[in-house]
């Protein structure tokens, strides 16, 4: 291969709109979004009775597929927009084999804690798919600790902060979509 796959990385504490905008820019790019809750939500389906709790079953599992993916399309030459909300404790391990067979760039998402709270508390409300997830038994205490204490990915790559709290975000898309460039 002449050039390199572009991977960018989209992540950010729960609630800060880091799936709607992975989806946008997969969908600008012209490639697939991979997203850790979609995975965990795949292999919920695939398993009868499944309940969601911290440290479910599923939770290990789907880390490692998230990562399995990712490398494997990726070592293929595949572009694609990865999404969690992982920390950088995961991010980077995962992350840094791919330092020398991918362009990486890093968009970090962020709100202010309450309206992080407001969309988990609403999503989890309406979408049936978060049953998946430990959503739901997540104190909203818990939740803005999390958020306060949240470690943004640390890579020597360019990263951009995106402010989701907007309506065409901040930086706009237009924006968003020249950095990737």
């Amino acid at each position: 291969m002449d050039s390199k796959p572009l991977v960018v990385v989209v992540s950010g504490p729960p609630g800060t709109g880091k799936t709607t905008l992975a989806h946008r820019v997969a969908g600008a790019i012209g490639c697939p979004a991979i997203c850790r809750d979609e995975i965990k939500e795949g292999m919920a389906h695939a398993t009868p009775g499944f309940v969601a709790g911290p440290g479910d079953p599923l939770t290990m599992r789907t880390l490692s597929t998230f990562f399995d993916v990712i490398g494997l399309l990726v070592g293929r030459g595949t572009t694609i927009v990865a999404e969690a909300a992982f920390q950088d404790r995961i991010w980077s391990p995962g992350l840094s084999p791919l330092l020398g067979q991918a362009d990486l760039r890093i968009l970090q998402c962020t709100v202010p804690a309450e309206i992080a709270l407001d969309r988990i508390t609403a999503r989890t409300a309406t979408d049936p798919r978060r049953a998946a997830h430990e959503d739901a038994q997540i104190t909203a205490d818990a939740r803005l600790r999390t958020h306060n204490a949240f470690q943004a990915v640390d890579l020597p790559v360019p990263c951009l902060t995106v402010d989701t709290s907007v309506e065409d975000y901040k930086p706009s898309f237009r924006e968003i979509l020249q950095f990737l460039s």
